[in-house]
């Protein structure tokens, strides 16, 4: 597995190492062994898996309080999107800076996100399948999120008229968003 930086310390692709052949391929998109050897140890609890239909979707921006915060590993296994991080660590020399990728069946990639960043995703293809481990329990009074079209963040998303849940056509602004993370040297 190849481990790939991005513009944020401790945010990461991860290419897994795929082994192909005439019948299709095969490749560990996991391994707890694996990931120690490249120095990522983390204990996931749950994994996650979503289903959006419709080209343009978005999800997020998504993330839970401390102490129920989650690091999350991301991967498409139908389609394609383009994943987005946003650094909401108070104090980040990249507070309110973003990054985005693309994540598809096609090329593989994962996306380590660690505590502390904001995650939305918006399909570029139809049916498109995303699946994610997190290292925390869903917490419903823990879960908290980001407009998706904060003028301040100004994220470039591949759709200006995403489709939305009710949910996440209401978060409010990265100023006014609930966030107790703080950057730590």
């Amino acid at each position: 597995m190849e481990k790939i930086n991005t513009n944020f310390e401790d945010v990461f692709i991860l290419a897994p190492s795929v082994h192909g052949d005439h019948r299709g391929f095969f490749m560990e998109s996991y391994s707890k062994q694996l990931f120690q050897s490249i120095g990522l140890e983390i204990d996931f609890v749950q994994d996650n898996h979503s289903l959006s239909v419709t080209p343009g979707t978005l999800r997020g921006l998504h993330y839970q309080l401390e102490p129920k915060a989650q690091t999350k590993l991301v991967r498409v296994t139908s389609g394609a999107i383009y994943d987005v991080i946003v650094d909401i660590r108070k104090g980040s020399p990249t507070y309110g800076k973003w990054q985005g990728f693309i994540l598809s069946a096609e090329n593989k990639h994962q996306l380590f996100v660690p505590k502390g960043f904001a995650h939305g995703f918006c399909t570029i293809t139809k049916d498109c399948e995303v699946q994610y481990k997190v290292d925390e329990y869903y917490s419903k009074e823990h879960d908290r999120g980001i407009a998706w079209n904060d003028v301040t963040i100004n994220i470039d998303w591949p759709f200006k008229q995403p489709v939305l849940s009710e949910k996440d056509a209401h978060h409010p602004s990265l100023q006014e968003a609930d966030n107790n993370f703080k950057w730590e040297k």
